[in-house]
């Protein structure tokens, strides 16, 4: 009997016989070993999640009783993706075209079959929220190799802002379908990384950016690929087209979902220093607020970690394009540059957790740096309690 080793040029000529669709997507969806620990880990931060909503509300409480568990839930964004699922995107407050319909319409699904908003979204965030971190867990473990994807899965569960990632919100949800698509991409799988991308392009307006990135990466990736593949890439934008017909419909105007993060978020194009200082004046105080629900030094907090996200995003953009990772580059620059033209820099916390790329470098650096990853411990836990205890009580989280 004679072996062959794993690197002998033979290997290359042999090509192995295309495996049918169904039998593809039983071996892309089987659990591996890694993904096992990885959704054990996720059950185990989610329990964790539990307890904070559980306790903080009574810590926090004063002399009046805390809502009911769900309720404690619904907080800011989930009140319009509440209002859409139940009322529509005119039956309710102003401004809500901001919102793209995918999560509203899964709530309003279980709302239609009697079931609570609150519940479906949490369950929601639950399961996508699984599948993000297996995905995440993959393919940092692909670029990176061993050890790299539990730690990048697990960092991005318990990093600051996670609390988003188990409230009723659009992280998970887009994640859910954002980070599988990148890894099909990575795969040179072209057609299940675009459909995956459509779904992306449901739930946020990131999904735009997804396109985008998914395009350079198709361009600038380096394996074989048949360019016809590249135009399944178009795919992603029917969804963000069809939004957009409907909104015509209805407002006369394609890009309202634009327009209305202008008028009731300031997402309008502002000059980046401009931008800067807006948000240097709410940090240090010169700017007030009056939300019921919040004190100013919260928003003072708020905003300076909205400073310290745009730095991370800045340096993050940069020390890919040094690695000329190119598709991921785009990924978190576009982003970046998007925040930081807007008339203050806000909600960047929640965005670092949409920059996958952030939580597999972070991976791969300690994997090699043992301290990295004790110090991003100790200053994340604490943070990610926080983080998760200003929600659940009412304050301004990001």
């Amino acid at each position: 009997m004679t072996t062959r080793r794993v690197d002998d040029p033979a290997e290359d000529t042999v090509e192995a016989a295309p495996l049918p669709l169904l039998d593809r997507i039983i071996v892309a969806t089987r659990l591996r070993p890694l993904d096992v620990e990885v959704l054990g880990w996720w059950v185990l931060t989610r329990l964790g999640v539990f307890v904070i909503s559980v306790s903080a509300p009574w810590l926090f409480a004063g002399d009046t009783a805390p809502a009911a568990w769900l309720d404690r839930w619904r907080q800011w964004d989930v009140l319009h993706f509440e209002s859409i699922a139940t009322k529509g995107y005119f039956g309710g407050a102003s401004q809500l075209e901001a919102f793209f319909p995918g999560l509203p319409m899964v709530l309003g699904a279980g709302h239609a079959i009697g079931l609570p908003t609150m519940l479906v979204g949490l369950l929601v965030s639950l399961v996508a929220g699984g599948v993000a971190a297996v995905a995440l867990a993959r393919l940092a473990e692909s670029e990176f190799g061993a050890g790299a994807g539990r730690m990048a899965a697990l960092a991005w569960m318990i990093a600051p802002p996670a609390i988003f990632l188990a409230a009723p919100y659009t992280e998970a949800l887009f994640l859910g379908f954002a980070i599988p698509a990148w890894l099909c991409a990575r795969q040179g799988r072209w057609l299940p990384a675009a459909l995956l991308a459509a779904g992306a392009s449901t739930v946020r307006v990131s999904g735009i950016f997804l396109i985008i990135a998914l395009g350079v990466e198709f361009l600038t990736s380096g394996r074989r690929r048949s360019w016809l593949q590249g135009l399944w890439l178009a795919l992603p934008t029917i969804p963000v087209l069809a939004y957009m017909v409907y909104l015509k419909s209805a407002t006369g105007d394609w890009l309202a979902w634009y327009h209305a993060q202008s008028k009731g978020w300031y997402r309008g194009f502002t000059n980046p220093i401009d931008s800067f200082v807006n948000t240097w004046n709410v940090a240090i105080g010169k700017t007030q607020f009056e939300v019921p629900g919040s004190v100013q030094a919260n928003f003072e907090w708020m905003y300076r970690a909205e400073l310290v996200a745009v730095l991370v995003g800045v340096v993050l953009t940069i020390a890919l394009l040094a690695w000329k990772r190119w598709g991921e580059a785009t990924w978190v620059g576009i982003q970046v540059a998007a925040f930081a033209t807007s008339y203050w820099f806000f909600s960047v916390p929640r965005a670092l957790l949409i920059w996958f790329p952030l939580w597999m470098l972070l991976a791969a650096i300690s994997t090699r740096r043992k301290w990295v990853w004790r110090a991003y411990l100790v200053i994340s836990l604490p943070l990610c309690g926080l983080w998760a205890a200003a929600y659940l009580t009412g304050k301004w989280a990001g």
